[in-house]
């Protein structure tokens, strides 16, 4: 009888009863894996035709230093899909068509087992590293809209789009705090302001993930990376990272802990950099006293590219990769990216008992648990034909332009030169620069794209223009920044001299694919912050003719450049808006849409300004700099509009704050004393007048964006909860001390901008001990 039983059970399994509770499902499964199949499942690999790339481009030795190709020296792609049927892989990454998932798939379900394989990509702002997909604004363009509800939405739609495409878990969102603009990764994150970066980062995890993550249209979602790398002590990517704990409390981890408490992410990638000589990818305490313990992270963790190994062959912790191996998941981790070896050296240090078996069960656990979720053991495959249906869908495309529209923040507007007069006719307007007509306006993590979905700002002015009577001319001055040549500055300066108003497209480039050309993203920092090139030489050859300049930036990272925005007539910061920069761009030009992006960041006047925040502690500007004004070009929070606001002093619900579930509302109104509808983002800001500990000069807690009709009023209302005023005391509890709070509102975060009220605490409130 019992083995009539257990043979009915091999014949049908639980674990592939789409009605039984996951639970049950990963436990049954787990319990016909050996060792070694749970250890497979925590190795991810790149994708076949990735690698086959990669092989023939780099060699072993750039291998260590490359973070975007990847090849295993001593190993095909055809032996890495014997693994894949074998068994030996539970993930993939670097894979761009869903001919290809299907083909990863189809070799997965070979395996004895027949688990489905979990496959990652980097969608960070749409799938954008498989071609014809949706590109909305990158993530710093993102926050510059303040809008968490059009965030989410696009998120969302990039799920729709991953999942039609075969993939299930996006590498996103970046919630490092940015501190340092010299890092090429500012495109990636959402700004200085760690309550902005938190509501972004819950309002990319929210619309990828939904609830769960579960069923056909959810992915996961990974916040990164565990942690302050963007505050490296020279501003390089993966370079050491030296700050307090009291400030990786108070300015770094708080994304984490909201990605983790309100919005339930999944995944959490580790960090290349070491933080006071701990390398990430080892830190037992933020992986797993901080994150899991006290906060309640339940998904796994991932190792960003090689970093397992880096413990060895960069920080020089471990003596070799095994023992990086045990330090790294003995710390927490739960899967490597990316390659062989790790399961094979794993599984001895388990047998050797240097590795509890427990650590394996929990990460293989963790990883089976969203197979299931995702229904991918009752079908890996995708339906390639919808897959062109979803992509670069009509909705899709909206979210990405309203993205564009709003992201977008105008700096300048001498005399109101901006928006250009409706009629045009007998007017002639120059166009040039080193990104006017090509696709760096995408952002890093795209791949080129085909060049109907895109709008170049060139093609975004010509139409606009030519529609509204204005002659418009482009000359090619350069494609990119290094390329910009003495003899071409002439022939733009020529063509400028002709013309009644010019438009310079400048900036930078974090295009990807162009990495001999970058001038910023991933792994290419930035120096200085001014412009590259030859960019202000021709610039300052177009600016002496006289004539009205209007400057539009296209970069991920800030640019300061006092001196050209002082001659220029009008200056618009573009950010990398995506695949509709360009008609985004040219409907503010032309007044179609009033520009309502805000700065995410602070822009400093310069390189030696650095570190320059809106959140500094009270004694950052007690005395002067002796070549530089202390104040920056322009701060958090900032940006102009076509309209004119006027914003009331803040009024209060009322002025005690009385326990752990209080809330005091902060009321605003707003008139438009303008002829122009427009958009205005109100802010609110707190200061902790007296504190055991010193806090920021101000801090971002709470932001509206309203629509306000020319000649109306609307009124606004914030509200304040406990962890609005909540701090860190000496035991890292989290706590709200007693006393008074100064609430500030207005639209930005510079003191002239700030109206003021004051409410009290009568009474110290315990939010969160310390365990």
């Amino acid at each position: 009888m019992c083995s009539q039983n257990q043979k009915s059970d091999t014949n049908n399994p639980k674990y592939l009863d789409a009605s039984a509770p996951v639970d049950e499902r990963v436990s049954d499964l787990m319990s016909r894996m050996t060792l070694e199949d749970k250890v497979y499942q925590m190795c991810q690999y790149v994708g076949l035709e990735h690698m086959r790339h990669a092989e023939a481009k780099i060699s072993p030795e750039e291998l260590e230093k490359n973070d975007a190709l990847g090849f295993y020296p001593g190993m095909l792609s055809d032996s890495v899909g014997r693994l894949a049927a074998a068994g030996k892989i539970g993930s993939f990454l670097h894979v761009v068509t869903p001919e290809e998932a299907n083909e990863l798939q189809k070799l997965a379900q070979q395996s004895p087992l027949k688990i489905p394989l979990l496959i990652g990509i980097d969608a960070i702002h749409g799938n954008g590293l498989v071609s014809g997909s949706t590109i909305y604004p990158s993530p710093i363009s993102q926050a510059a809209t303040f809008d968490d509800a059009l965030i989410k939405e696009g998120s969302r739609q990039t799920a729709l789009e991953m999942r039609a495409n075969g993939m299930h878990w996006s590498f996103t969102p970046n919630i490092d705090v940015l501190r340092d603009p010299r890092w090429g990764r500012t495109g990636e994150t959402y700004g200085e302001d760690p309550y902005l970066v938190g509501n972004m980062g819950i309002a990319t995890i929210t619309g990828l993930q939904s609830d769960d993550f579960s069923g056909t249209e959810d992915v996961i979602a990974c916040a990164k990376h565990l942690i302050a790398g963007s505050s490296s002590i020279n501003g390089l990517n993966a370079s050491p990272t030296d700050v307090s704990k009291r400030t990786l409390f108070e300015i770094f981890l708080p994304p984490y802990r909201r990605a983790v408490k309100e919005a339930n992410v999944y995944s959490i990638m580790a960090a290349h950099n070491e933080v006071a000589g701990m390398p990430g990818h080892m830190d037992k305490f933020m992986m797993n006293d901080l994150m899991r313990d006290r906060w309640g992270f339940e998904g796994f963790y991932v190792s960003d590219w090689n970093d397992v190994s880096r413990i060895d062959i960069w920080h020089h912790v471990a003596k070799d990769f095994k023992q990086a191996i045990e330090f790294s998941v003995n710390a927490g981790m739960d899967m490597n990216m990316h390659g062989p070896i790790f399961d094979k050296l794993l599984i001895e240090l388990v047998n050797e008992g240097k590795v509890d078996e427990a650590r394996v069960n929990y990460a293989c656990r963790k990883i089976l648990e969203a197979k299931f979720k995702m229904g991918l053991f009752e079908n890996p495959f995708v339906d390639v034909e919808k897959a062109k249906e979803v992509n670069f869908s009509k909705t899709h495309q909206q979210n990405a332009l309203e993205q564009a529209r709003k992201s977008i923040v105008l700096q300048k507007n001498k005399q109101n030169f901006l928006p250009l007069d409706e009629n045009g006719k007998g007017k002639t307007i120059f166009i040039t620069g080193p990104n006017a007509n090509n696709q760096t306006t995408l952002g890093d993590w795209v791949s080129p794209q085909p060049e109907e979905n895109i709008v170049t700002m060139v093609e975004g002015i010509m139409a606009i223009g030519e529609a509204n009577g204005y002659k418009v001319n482009y000359f090619d001055s350069g494609d990119r920044s290094k390329e910009i040549t003495d003899a071409n500055i002439d022939k733009a300066a020529q063509q400028a001299k002709q013309a009644d108003i010019t438009v310079l497209v400048l900036g930078e480039n974090s295009f990807r694919h162009d990495w001999g050309r970058k001038t910023t993203g991933e792994n290419v920092d930035r120096a200085t912050l001014a412009l590259s090139g030859n960019q202000m030489k021709l610039a300052n050859k177009i600016l002496d003719l006289g004539k009205p300049v209007i400057v539009v930036y296209v970069s991920g990272s800030p640019i300061a450049e006092p001196w050209l925005e002082q001659r220029a007539a009008a200056v618009v910061n573009t950010w990398e808006s995506g695949a509709f920069a360009g008609q985004a761009t040219a409907e503010i030009l032309f007044g179609k849409v009033n520009p309502s992006g805000k700065l995410p960041l602070t822009i400093p006047r310069s390189v030696g300004q650095l570190q320059m925040v809106y959140n500094h502690k009270p004694t950052a500007y007690i005395h002067k700099y002796n070549t530089e004004k202390k104040v920056p070009l322009h701060p958090f929070g900032f940006g102009l509009s076509y309209s004119k606001f006027e914003l009331s002093e803040p009024k209060v619900s009322k002025t005690d704050f009385t326990g752990i579930d209080d809330t005091i509302n902060v009321e605003v109104t707003v008139k438009n004393t303008s002829k122009v509808d427009g958009e205005e983002v109100v802010q609110l800001y707190i200061r902790d007048n007296r504190s055991s500990f010193t806090r920021p000069v101000k801090e971002l807690k709470g932001y509206k964006r309203v629509l306000v009709k020319a000649g109306e009023t609307q009124k606004v209302s914030i509200p304040i909860n406990v962890e609005s005023l909540a701090m860190y005391d000496k035991d890292y509890n989290f706590v709200v001390e007693a006393g008074e709070f100064i609430i500030m509102t207005g639209n930005s975060s510079s003191d002239k901008d700030l109206k003021k009220t004051k409410i009290m605490v009568a009474e110290a409130i315990v939010i969160e001990k310390n365990k």
